[in-house]
C-alpha cells in the first residue's frame, strides 16, 4: 500500500489537493521518496 503525506496548500470544489514538500511512503518496505509539490485528484483520496 502506498501512502502520501504533505501540507495541504490548496483545494477545489471536487476536493483535489495541491500538498507541498509531499512524499510518498510504501508501508510494506517503509521507503520514502520526496515529491515536491504535487496534486492529488479527489477520486484518490480515501483518507486525510
Amino acid at each position: 500500500m502506498r501512502r502520501t503525506q504533505g501540507c495541504i496548500t490548496g483545494c477545489d470544489e471536487s476536493v483535489s489537493l495541491i500538498l507541498n514538500d509531499a512524499e510518498e511512503i510504501l508501508s510494506k518496505t517503509k521507503s520514502r521518496k520526496q515529491l515536491g509539490r504535487i496534486m492529488l485528484k479527489g477520486d484518490n483520496i480515501t483518507f486525510l
